[in-house]
């Protein structure tokens, strides 16, 4: 759980750096390749807060198998 927060943190400010760089790029295939860059890290740090949301709810027994 705790590993799923680090790398969401991490992928935040790598998406977040990504999105800062778009000011300073002049060049509109620079800034593409940067967004797309951003929207990436964004994305997978989203997926990584999802599992460890998950699996906080599984440990906390919010989540049960019904068998």
């Amino acid at each position: 759980m705790w590993l799923c927060v680090v790398f969401a943190l991490l992928c935040f400010v790598a998406a977040y750096n990504g999105f800062a760089a778009l000011a300073t790029l002049s060049d509109m295939e620079q800034r593409d390749l940067s967004a797309g860059y951003a929207w990436f890290w964004a994305f997978l740090g989203a997926v990584a807060t999802v599992f460890g949301v998950l699996s906080w709810m599984i440990k906390a027994g919010r989540i049960r198998s019904e068998h």
